[in-house]
C-alpha cells in the first residue's frame, strides 16, 4: 500500500499541518523539512498531485500547442522544452493543430479544461484571438516561434527579418545577383523572413523578378515544388534561399532530381541546422536558431508568469540566429 501523509506524521512526530505546509511548497523549519525528507525517501512516498492541485490551485503541469506536430523543428523544440519543464518540477500536455486555427482553438479549451498551469504556443493563428479564453481564466501564454500580428502576448523568437537578410548578403558578397527565395507568405516567420530578403536585395540595389519569390505555407511541397519551377525558368536564379527546415528538405530533393548539381549549377542557403543538414553533401550553408536557449527562456518566462514574480506588459524576446558556413554557396 502507497505511503500516506500520516505515515510521514508518524514518523516524524510532526503535525499534519506541517507536513502539508511543505508538501504545498511552503516555508517549514530547517530541523522539520530534513525530517520529513527523510520519511518521504524511506516511505517511498509519492506526492498526489492532482490533490494537491485542489489546495494550491496548481497542476505543475503546462499546456503545449504546436501547429505541426510532425515538423522536425517543432520536435526539437518539445525536446529543449520538455527538459527545461522537467528540471522546474513541471510536465507538459501536447496538442496538435495541425495547422487548422479551427483545430487550434479547440485544443486551447482542451487544456484548460484540464487546469494547466500555463501554456506554450507554436501558432498556427496570426492573431491571438483565440487566447482570449485563456486571459479570461487567468492562464499565462508564451509564445514561441511566431508573434502576433494584432494582439502582444509574451514571445521568444528570434529575429527573423535579420536573420534572412544576413543571409542573403552572404550570396550577395559572393557575387551573386539572381538570388532567390522560397518562404512563407501565410506563417509569420515565413512574412518576416520575405521581409528580410527583400531588405537585403534593396540596399544592394539588386532588382529580381517577381517568380524568383516563391510563396506558399512552409511545407515539404512548397520546397520541391517550388525548386523545380525556379530550375525550369528560362534564366533560372544562381543561388535559392529556403525559409525554413522543411522547405529546405524539399528543395534539396528537387536538385537531386533535377540533376542540377550544388553549387555547381545552384548555390543553396537553408534554415534550421537540424539532422539533415548534418548528413547531405555538400554540407550545407544553414541559417540556425538557437533552440536550446529560446526553450529555456521561454520556460523561464511562462513560470515567472505563473508564479507573478514577472508583472506588467508582454515581453518580446528576439534571438539572433547564426549562420553557419558549408559548402553550397560558389562565388561567382
Amino acid at each position: 500500500m502507497a505511503a500516506t501523509i500520516r505515515d510521514i506524521r508518524d514518523k516524524t512526530g510532526l503535525s499534519l499541518a506541517t507536513i502539508s505546509k511543505y508538501l504545498n511548497g511552503g516555508n517549514v523549519l530547517p530541523g522539520n523539512r530534513r525530517l520529513i525528507e527523510e520519511a518521504i525517501e524511506e516511505l517511498h512516498y509519492e506526492v498526489n498531485e492532482l490533490a494537491r492541485g485542489l489546495v494550491t490551485n496548481r497542476t505543475k503541469t503546462i499546456g503545449v500547442l504546436v501547429y505541426d506536430i510532425q515538423c522536425i523543428f517543432v520536435g526539437s523544440m518539445l525536446h529543449h522544452l520538455g527538459q527545461a519543464l522537467h528540471e522546474k518540477g513541471y510536465g507538459m500536455l501536447i496538442c496538435d493543430s495541425c495547422n487548422d486555427a479551427q483545430i487550434e482553438e479547440k485544443n486551447l479549451q482542451f487544456l484548460l479544461s484540464r487546469k494547466v498551469d500555463g501554456i506554450l504556443v507554436f501558432a498556427v493563428s496570426l492573431d491571438g484571438k483565440f487566447l482570449k479564453a485563456a486571459k479570461k481564466a487567468g492562464v499565462p501564454a508564451v509564445l514561441l516561434d511566431r508573434a502576433f500580428r494584432d494582439e502582444e502576448y509574451d514571445c521568444v523568437e528570434i529575429d527573423n527579418r535579420t536573420a534572412m537578410l544576413r543571409a542573403v548578403n552572404k550570396l550577395i558578397r559572393r557575387n551573386h545577383r539572381r538570388i532567390a527565395v522560397i518562404a512563407s507568405d501565410i506563417e509569420y516567420t515565413g512574412v518576416e523572413r520575405m521581409e528580410g530578403f527583400n531588405d537585403a536585395l534593396s540596399d544592394a540595389g539588386i532588382t529580381v523578378p517577381d517568380e524568383y519569390r516563391v510563396r506558399g505555407r512552409h511545407s515539404f511541397e512548397l520546397g520541391y515544388r517550388g525548386m523545380k519551377g525556379l530550375l525550369k525558368l528560362p534564366e533560372p536564379p544562381t543561388a535559392v534561399v529556403l525559409g525554413n527546415y522543411d522547405t529546405t528538405l524539399g528543395g534539396i530533393m528537387a536538385v537531386n532530381e533535377s540533376g542540377f548539381n550544388c553549387p555547381e549549377d545552384i548555390s543553396i542557403i537553408g534554415f534550421d541546422d537540424l539532422l539533415m543538414s548534418k548528413v547531405i553533401r555538400p554540407r550545407l550553408w544553414i541559417v540556425s536558431q538557437p533552440m536550446e536557449e529560446m526553450s529555456k527562456r521561454a520556460v523561464e518566462m511562462l513560470l515567472k508568469r505563473i508564479s507573478h514574480e514577472e508583472e506588467g506588459g508582454p515581453l518580446r524576446i528576439s534571438f539572433s540566429a547564426s549562420i553557419r558556413e558549408g559548402d553550397s554557396i560558389r562565388e561567382l
